[in-house]
């Protein structure tokens, strides 16, 4: 039961010198400074960190100058505590996370105070070279089971289209392809051959590749 975090809860904010009471608003806890003006301290409780437990947080944050989230620690370490996409979460509401092991024991997995998640650049510039890079708007969002096509992927299918006729040199590809010399050396999925130095052919799955996504057919000089 939630209840069984209360005391371990109350007796870790009491010796931080707050005033802890439970169940106050429809707040698990609530807790005050004795500052004239008391810091108020909100604290929700549940049995593992949650989706719920959060939206608790949001609805009680504007009563609070700090919500605290307070849940079981995992028995194996792999709770959403250990979760970073959990744990930024909290971080980016400003929510801070504690643990209580089995034994009451009370820890800080993430303090309110706690500073926002850094922006990754190198992520950031990678999502922008593939969306400027990417033709169209070709892969629907939310599908997980489906293979994206990915800008390589249409360069890919640009190079397999175009050496229908026979096999080609990357220099004669580059029009429809820039990255044609590495897509062809690489030979990410299989679908070319060298047929001898310098000069590629279409694999058999090359074809099979075509057929599941056709190209429209190269316009004419």
């Amino acid at each position: 039961m939630e209840t069984s975090l209360y005391l371990p809860i109350k007796r870790f904010l009491e010796e931080r010198g707050f005033s802890v009471k439970g169940e106050i608003g429809g707040c698990d806890l609530v807790a005050l400074s004795d500052d004239e003006t008391p810091l108020v301290v909100i604290g929700e409780l549940k049995l593992s960190f949650n989706l719920e437990l959060v939206l608790q947080a949001v609805d009680r944050a504007g009563a609070g100058d700090e919500v605290w989230l307070a849940a079981r620690a995992s028995a194996r370490g792999k709770g959403r505590e250990s979760d970073s996409r959990f744990r930024n979460l909290c971080r980016r509401l400003g929510f801070g996370m504690l643990a209580v092991s089995p034994e009451g024991e009370v820890s800080i997995v993430v303090a309110p105070d706690a500073p926002m998640p850094r922006k990754d650049p190198r992520r950031r510039s990678r999502l922008v070279a593939e969306h400027r890079r990417r033709l169209g708007d070709p892969a629907v969002g939310g599908g997980s089971r489906v293979p994206i096509m990915t800008a390589y992927r249409q360069q890919a299918l640009a190079c397999a289209a175009a050496m229908v006729a026979g096999p080609m040199r990357p220099r004669d590809l580059r029009a429809a392809a820039p990255d044609a010399g590495k897509i062809l050396l690489d030979n990410v999925y299989g679908w070319f051959v060298r047929a001898e130095r310098g000069v590629y052919a279409l694999t058999p799955a090359g074809h099979e590749a075509l057929a599941r996504w056709p190209q429209p057919a190269p316009s004419a000089d």
